[in-house]
């Protein structure tokens, strides 16, 4: 009894968790997008800005995964909206299931980044799905992780924190696009929607 008691809280509090790290995300995002100095909207959206639509926050999008780390992977230049051509390597795969099917992401690191300070543990996860170019923007949305600590095998993908690229609201941003391999065969009915028809 006792054990399943401390099962149920453990799962409680986990749920609430990934709850408020949604709720703090995107009032904060929202936040920042309404500040002119921080904003990446044009002028004439900023002027009328009241919010980002979201999907309501959901657990069914807070999903558990696997986490493979990639041993000696290639820098690669993954391609953007203009000719900027940043390096990335595939830092690990993440597999999931959703409504019981298996599915996988590759999770990359910017070779820039590596040895900056603020910057070292930061992992960046693009992904597109069935709701991409319909409820969301064509163009896929992104998802920021931290490199776990050693030996982790499993981490969380809280896609309620899904958010656009900046492209999406103004095209004077050069954002990556989305790598084919991440395109998932779903929909992700959860983040940021698109901002514009």
């Amino acid at each position: 009894m006792r054990y399943l008691f401390t099962l149920l809280f453990v799962n409680f509090c986990l749920a609430q968790d990934f709850y408020s790290e949604a709720a703090t995300f995107q009032s904060e995002l929202n936040e920042s997008y309404a500040n002119a100095d921080s904003s990446p909207l044009q002028e004439k959206d900023l002027k009328d800005f009241k919010g980002l639509d979201f999907y309501p926050i959901t657990e069914e999008f807070y999903v558990k995964a696997r986490f493979e780390k990639v041993k000696k992977s290639k820098p690669f230049e993954m391609k953007t909206s203009t000719d900027r051509l940043p390096k990335y390597k595939i830092y690990a795969i993440l597999y999931f299931t959703l409504n019981d099917v298996e599915y996988k992401l590759n999770v990359y690191q910017n070779m820039d980044f590596i040895g900056k300070k603020g910057f070292d543990d930061y992992l960046f996860l693009p992904f597109s799905d069935l709701t991409s170019g319909n409820e969301t923007y064509i163009g896929g949305r992104y998802l920021d992780m931290k490199i776990p600590e050693k030996r982790t095998k499993h981490v969380f993908i809280n896609f309620n924190n899904a958010y656009n690229p900046y492209c999406a609201y103004n095209y004077k941003y050069s954002c990556p696009l989305v790598p084919l391999e991440n395109d998932l065969n779903v929909e992700i009915k959860a983040g940021v929607k698109k901002f514009h028809d």
